[in-house]
Parts: C-alpha cells; sequence; structure tokens
C-alpha cells in the first residue's frame, strides 16, 4: 500500500510538472505572439509616423519661397504704393537711366523690417549723408509694394548695373533671407509686369549676386534650385500676359 501510495504521489507530481511545462510553453507561445504584435504595432506606427513626416516635408517645400507651379498670378501691374523719394544725392539723384535691360532682385539685409520702413531709411539718407543706397521698389512682408523711384530714373541699388536696371528690395522675416509667400508672389508679379513693360524674358532677371559677387538676395544665393525656380514663375507669369488696368507708376513716360 505504501508503494502504491508512493507511485501515485509520483504520477501526480509527474502530471504537475507535464502540466507546468504545458502552462510554460502556452506561456512562452502566448508571449511569443504578444511580442510579434507588439512589433507589428510598432512597426506600422513607424511606417505611419514616417509618411506623415514626407507629406509634412513636402507641405513645408510647397511652402517655401521655391513654390514653383503654385502660384495664380500674371504679367498685369501689381497694386503699387507710390512714395517717390525726394531727389538727393544720398538715394535718389534723378539721374536719368539707359534703356532698361534688366530686372535686379535684392534683399533687405534687415530681418522683419517693413517696407515702409525701408522706404523711409532711404529717404532719410539725405539728412544723415551716410551713404548712398535705394531701390525702385520695396515689397513688404504682406507683399505689398512701395515704388520709391521712377524706373526711368537711376537708383543706387545694383552697382555698374544701376544705368540699365530696375532693382526690387525685397524684406524677409528672419536671417535664412527667405521671403514670405505674400512676398514672394508680389515680387513674381512686379518683376513679370517689369518684363512685360521693357519687353525683356525672364533670362533678364539677375540677382544683385550675379552683379558684384554679394551674398542678396541671401535665399536665392545660397538655394540655385530656388532662384531656378523662381525665374521660371516669372516665365510662366509673363507667359500668361497681363494689363495695366491698376494704373501707371508715377512719374513713368508714356510709350
Amino acid at each position: 500500500m505504501k508503494d502504491m501510495g508512493n507511485h501515485r504521489k509520483k504520477q501526480k507530481r509527474s502530471q504537475n510538472r507535464s502540466q507546468n511545462r504545458a502552462y510554460r510553453a502556452g506561456s512562452s507561445a502566448s508571449a511569443a505572439k504578444a511580442h510579434r504584435r507588439q512589433v507589428i504595432c510598432i512597426q506600422i506606427g513607424l511606417a505611419v509616423l514616417g509618411a506623415l513626416l514626407f507629406i509634412l516635408i513636402l507641405y513645408s517645400c510647397g511652402r517655401r519661397s521655391g513654390q514653383s507651379g503654385h502660384l495664380n498670378v500674371d504679367a498685369s501691374m501689381p497694386e503699387i504704393d507710390v512714395q517717390l523719394l525726394d531727389v538727393n544725392e544720398y538715394s535718389r539723384p534723378g539721374i536719368e537711366s539707359d534703356p532698361i535691360t534688366g530686372v535686379v532682385i535684392h534683399y533687405t539685409a534687415n530681418p522683419g523690417s517693413t517696407a515702409q520702413e525701408n522706404r523711409d531709411y532711404f529717404n532719410g539718407l539725405q539728412d544723415g549723408h551716410d551713404t548712398s543706397v535705394s531701390s525702385h521698389f520695396v515689397v513688404g512682408l504682406d507683399g505689398e509694394i512701395i515704388q520709391c523711384v521712377p524706373t526711368w530714373e537711376i537708383a543706387y541699388a545694383s552697382n555698374e548695373r544701376n544705368h540699365d536696371t530696375v532693382s526690387i528690395e525685397c524684406c524677409h522675416p528672419d536671417e535664412t533671407g527667405e521671403f514670405t509667400e505674400e512676398t514672394y508672389a508680389s515680387v513674381v508679379q512686379l518683376t513679370a509686369f517689369l518684363c512685360r513693360k521693357y519687353d525683356l524674358t525672364a533670362d533678364a532677371v539677375i540677382r544683385h549676386y550675379d552683379v558684384t559677387g554679394k551674398d542678396c538676395p541671401r535665399y536665392f544665393v545660397q538655394n540655385e534650385d530656388a532662384w531656378k525656380n523662381f525665374r521660371e514663375d516669372v516665365a510662366r507669369a509673363l507667359a500668361k500676359g497681363g494689363s495695366d488696368e491698376a494704373g501707371k507708376e508715377n512719374g513713368e513716360r508714356k510709350g
């Protein structure tokens, strides 16, 4: 009887061990399945995050200055706030220009400054006598355009090309020199309008950098693709044609 009791105990212990092994095996299988599910969830999550990041990058690139193909502008004369500088030797010498053969794009190199502030700075140089500088137009952070000098007069902007070019000074929000969307759209339209006015192509649109090697306009100097896109946008706007219904520029000669 004693041997039988021991035998039963051994059988029970053996059964318990088998059950424990089966339980552990089952637990291990369940844990493995749970782990696989967790890995799959992580992979799916990473894939979704990657896709969202890709979309965000594309969206961000589309909002940058080189947003070629996304503008709805033509070569019509834009709205221009004419605030001509006083004739003075430091910013508006009153010297007649030669026939216009190009349009030069600049940036203010003064982050956050407005078109009005830059225009007033040019006009104030007659009092300070510090330097000689100006531009025919200044385009602001909200896309507003102020005309400072008639285009048939020279402005002190583009060095040896002052005599035969029209200059556009562009405001920008930060040190990168990148324009806001509003500034960009206005500069494209104004440039296309001037090209149409003087029978020029987009190839005649240059940077201050192309004249002197100066880092101006910075974003277009440091990002050649953005500059290429800008000129393509000007060409597209020019191809659409336009009208002068906004009125003639103040001080412009007929014809």
